[in-house]
C-alpha cells in the first residue's frame, strides 16, 4: 500500500456543509476540493450512504475522497436522509425519497462555483446500488458512475431473498444492523441545539426494515423499484462495475457488461465486501483510485485515458486452494474478454448418474434428498468483511449431510466462469420445499473446497413473482443458477455437486420437513470452460494501490467479546446454535475527541428436525460520548415462525447521560405467503 500526503493540487475540506432540499430537510456533507476550485472549477464526484460521515465510515472516507480532490475534483460524501447529521427520518432501503434527494444533490452540486456542472456518483453496497438506481433516473449532470459490490436485481441478489427462499441469515442480522443504524443520534457539536430535536423525530419514526422485508416474499413491485435490470435502457451514464468473487455481489458485473447500452466495463478481483484498494482479505488488492481516475477523467474531463481500449470484463481467475476461512491472498491470473458472454468460454454439460456419480440411486436411477435441519452451519458469511471466520471452511461434514455426485478425477485441468446451473427433475413429499445446490473442489484427501452454490424455493419455479404450490409425488423439471464464479479445478482433483433440502440459516425452512426425491435422467450440470490459452496471456495488470493519508483513529480496548464463529452442537437437545460476532468496528475514538464502541452478536439455532424450532437473534450495543455528551443505545430483534406466519420482535432502549431516553418494542405477525 503507498501512502500519498502530495498531490497535483492542494486540498481543502469544507466541513458539515449543509444541502437543501425542496422540502426544507437538510442533507449533512463534507466535500474536499482543490483549494482553487472556484478560480479553476472541477468535476464532482458524489458518494452517498446512510453510515455517518462523522464517525463509521470516516476512516474510510480519509482513504478516497481527499486523493481524488487533490487529482482534480470535488470529491463529496452526503448522509442521506435519517442518518448521521442530516434531518429527517430514514424510511427504507432505496426508498424513493432517498433518490429523489439523490437527484436534488446532483442538481446542488452541478451549479457550485467550484463545480464545472459534471458530477460521477461511486460507492461499495449500499452506494454502489444507489449510483446504478440514480443512473437510471437520468439526472442531466451525472455523467459516469463506478458502482462496488452492488446489483442490478434486489430480489435476487441482495440480503433479503435467495433462489426465492428467505435469506435467513441476513434477513435477520441485516435488518437489525440498520435498526441500530436508524437509532442513533446526530452530533450535538455539528447540528448545534437541534440535535435531540432531530433525534426524537428518527426514534418516534423507526419501522424495523424486517417488517417491511419480509411483507413481500415474492419478486414484486417492491423488489422491481430500484432494481435497474427492469430495464437497463434507463441508464445512460458511463458504468465501471466492480465486485469480488469472495462477495456475494458480483452477478450484476456481468449482466451489466452484458445488458448496458451505455459504455459499461467489468473488473472482478478475488475480494471480500471491500474497495479493493483496502488490505483485507483475500488479497491481492490493486490501485483502485488510479484505475477510477482513469474512469472519470475519460467521462467527466473529456480526456483520452485509454479505458474504452480496455477488455469489456477483467477478471481475477481463482486457481485451486485448500478450504479455510480466510486466505492473505489468492493464487490466478488477471484475464482480459471482449465481451460478456464470450467465446472463449465453451458451454458443457455433465449428466447426473454418468459423468457425475453417486453411491445412493437406486435400481430406477432415483434417489431421495432429506437432510437435517442443521445442513448449513459450516456455509461462512453472507457477505464477508475480510475478517478471519469469514469463508466457508472444509466441506466435507456439508457434504455428508449432503447427497452428493462426483466427477471422475480430472485428467486436466477445469477452468470454470460463469453462472454454473443444475437442471433437476425432481418431485417433493410436500407441498412446499427448497433444495440447496453447492459445487465443490475435491482435492485427493479428501478435502472439500466450496467453489460456488445456488438455490431454489421450488414454490417459486415457474418465476419468482409467484408462489405455487408442488403436487406431492409429481414430477417437475426445474433450475438452480449458481452464484457466477471463476475457478480451476486441477487435474487429479474431483468436481463435486452437493444437494441438500435445507441450508440453515441462509435459507430458513418451510413449515413441513419433506424429501425431494430426484429422478437422475432429467438432471445435469452446465457450466462455462474457458479456453486455456486465455489463462497463458496477455495479462490485464494494475497499479500498486494508493491510498491517501489514514485519519488518526486509535483503537480502543474492547470489552470482552464472543468467537468470531462459533458452531454448537447440545447432543441432549439435539440443538445446533451457530454463534457470529460480525466485527464492523469495535471501540475508537477520533481526532475530534468523539469515543466511539459498538459490539454485535448474531445468534442462529435450530433443533433436531423440527423446521418451526429455527431462530435468528441479533443484539447491538452502541456508545457514543465526548466531553460531557454520552449516547448509549440498546437493540434487539428475533425472527421466529409457526406452520403459518413469521413472528418479528425489535427492541430499542437509548440512554441520554445514563438515563433513558427512549425505548420502544415492535412486535409483528407476517403470513407466510411463499417463504
Amino acid at each position: 500500500m503507498k501512502i500519498t500526503t502530495e498531490f497535483p493540487r492542494t486540498v481543502t475540506v469544507l466541513e458539515n456543509v449543509f444541502i437543501p432540499m425542496s422540502d426544507g430537510v437538510e442533507l449533512a456533507a463534507t466535500i474536499w476540493l482543490p483549494e482553487d476550485a472556484t478560480e479553476h472549477p472541477v468535476p464532482v464526484l458524489l458518494e452517498y450512504l446512510p453510515y455517518r460521515r462523522g464517525d463509521w465510515t470516516a476512516a474510510r472516507d480519509a482513504q478516497r475522497h481527499p486523493w481524488y480532490a487533490g487529482h482534480g475534483y470535488a470529491s463529496v460524501r452526503v448522509d442521506m436522509r435519517g442518518s448521521g447529521d442530516s434531518d429527517g427520518v430514514m424510511l427504507d432501503e432505496y426508498h424513493q425519497q432517498e433518490q429523489a434527494d439523490g437527484l436534488e444533490v446532483i442538481a446542488w452540486l452541478a451549479i457550485q462555483p467550484w463545480s464545472t456542472g459534471k458530477v460521477g456518483m461511486f460507492g461499495i453496497s449500499w452506494g454502489g446500488f444507489n449510483g446504478l438506481q440514480i443512473a437510471a433516473l437520468r439526472p442531466e449532470a451525472l455523467k459516469a458512475i463506478v458502482t462496488v459490490c452492488s446489483t442490478d436485481d434486489r430480489y435476487a441478489d441482495d440480503v433479503h431473498y435467495y433462489g426465492g427462499a428467505l435469506l435467513g441469515i441476513d434477513m435477520s442480522a441485516w435488518a437489525a444492523t440498520m435498526f441500530a443504524f436508524q437509532s442513533r443520534p446526530p452530533a450535538p457539536w455539528v447540528v448545534g441545539e437541534r440535535w435531540k430535536e432531530l433525534w426524537q423525530e428518527r426514534l418516534a419514526g423507526l419501522q424495523p426494515f424486517n417488517e417491511i422485508w419480509m411483507s413481500h416474499q415474492e419478486r414484486d413491485d417492491y423488489w422491481r423499484h430500484g432494481s435497474v435490470c427492469e430495464d437497463y435502457s434507463h441508464i445512460q451514464a458511463a458504468v465501471l462495475a466492480v465486485g469480488g468473487w469472495a462477495d456475494p455481489y458480483r452477478n450484476a458485473v456481468l449482466r451489466l457488461v452484458e445488458n448496458l447500452d451505455a459504455p459499461c466495463k467489468g473488473i472482478i478481483g478475488p475480494w471480500s465486501h471491500q474497495y479493493p484498494d483496502i488490505e483485507r482479505t483475500p488479497g491481492p488488492n490493486m490501485g483502485f483510485l488510479q484505475e477510477t481516475l482513469r474512469w472519470w477523467d475519460q467521462w467527466l474531463k473529456d480526456e483520452d485515458t485509454g479505458v474504452m481500449e480496455e477488455p469489456a470484463l477483467r477478471i481475477f481467475h481463482q486457481e485451486s486452494v485448500r478450504p479455510a476461512t480466510k486466505y492473505a491472498t489468492k493464487d490466478g491470473n488477471w484475464v482480459g474478454l471482449d465481451s460478456w458472454p464470450s467465446p472463449q468460454v465453451e458451454q458443457v454439460s455433465l449428466r447426473f448418474g454418468t459423468d457425475l456419480r453417486t453411491l445412493d440411486a437406486d435400481t430406477d436411477n432415483h434417489i431421495i434428498v432429506n437432510t437435517p435441519q442443521c445442513n448449513g452451519v459450516d456455509a461462512g458469511r453472507w457477505f464477508p468483511f475480510g475478517n478471519d471466520a469469514d469463508l466457508p471452511p472444509d466441506q466435507r461434514s456439508e457434504d455428508g449431510r449432503s447427497v452428493v455426485f462426483d466427477t471422475s478425477a480430472q485428467t486436466q485441468d477445469l477452468n470454470i466462469l460463469g453462472f454454473p446451473k443444475v437442471r433437476l427433475r425432481v418431485s417433493s413429499s410436500v407441498p412446499r420445499a427448497n433444495v440447496m445446490a453447492r459445487l465443490t473442489d475435491v482435492a485427493p484427501d479428501g478435502s472439500s473446497t466450496l467453489i460456488t452454490r445456488g438455490a431454489i424455493n421450488l414454490s417459486k419455479r415457474n418465476g419468482m413473482d409467484k408462489a405455487e404450490d408442488l403436487v406431492p409425488g409429481q414430477w417437475y423439471d426445474v433450475g438452480i443458477e449458481m452464484t457466477s464464479i471463476s475457478w480451476t479445478v486441477p487435474a487429479g482433483h474431483k468436481l463435486r455437486v452437493a444437494l441438500s433440502t435445507t441450508y440453515w440459516p441462509w435459507l430458513w425452512p418451510h413449515a413441513e420437513q419433506g424429501a425431494v426425491t430426484l429422478d437422475l435422467a432429467g438432471c445435469e450440470l452446465q457450466l462455462g470452460l474457458l479456453d486455456s490459452a486465455v489463462l497463458t496471456g496477455p495479462h490485464p495488470s494494475f497499479e500498486e494501490a494508493e491510498q491517501a493519508a489514514p485519519l488518526a483513529v486509535t483503537a480502543r480496548p474492547t470489552p470482552p467479546v464472543i468467537p468470531e464463529r462459533e458452531v454448537r452442537y447440545e447432543p441432549d437437545s439435539d440443538t445446533w446454535v451457530l454463534t457470529v460476532d460480525p466485527k464492523y468496528g469495535g471501540y475508537r475514538s477520533y481526532p475530534n475527541g468523539m469515543l466511539y464502541g459498538e459490539q454485535a452478536m448474531e445468534r442462529y439455532s435450530i433443533t433436531g428436525n423440527d423446521p418451526l424450532s429455527a431462530v435468528a437473534e441479533s443484539e447491538w450495543l452502541i456508545e457514543m460520548e465526548r466531553d460531557d455528551w454520552k449516547v448509549r443505545i440498546e437493540t434487539s430483534s428475533r425472527i421466529s415462525a409457526t406452520a403459518s406466519h413469521f413472528q418479528l420482535f425489535n427492541k430499542v432502549r437509548a440512554y441520554l447521560n445514563g438515563a433513558v431516553h427512549f425505548e420502544k418494542t415492535f412486535e409483528k405477525e407476517i403470513k407466510r405467503t411463499s417463504a
